[in-house]
């Protein structure tokens, strides 16, 4: 079972540091499980986003992206609604 080409171990080690990225580039704190959740959960989003516009990511590089911009996504979006 993969994630865009990675398996689920490697899933969570570039999540999680796509989250972090993500959490240090956004200005946003969090924990480590909050990292990897929003790195996987971003990767996942950004691949579907980007999915639909035609343009792909894989492998660890490609998932370390798409985790990193859904990331972001989903910080600018949990701080629309909380204001």
């Amino acid at each position: 079972m993969g994630f865009d080409g990675v398996g689920w171990l490697a899933a969570i080690i570039i999540g999680g540091l796509a989250g972090w990225l993500a959490s240090m580039f956004m200005n946003a704190g969090g924990g480590v499980l909050k990292n990897v959740l929003l790195g996987i959960v971003g990767a996942i989003l950004a691949s579907l986003v980007f999915g639909l516009l035609g343009i792909s990511f894989g492998g660890w590089v490609g998932y370390l992206i798409a985790g990193f911009i859904g990331a972001c996504i989903i910080i600018i979006i949990g701080r629309a609604v909380s204001k």
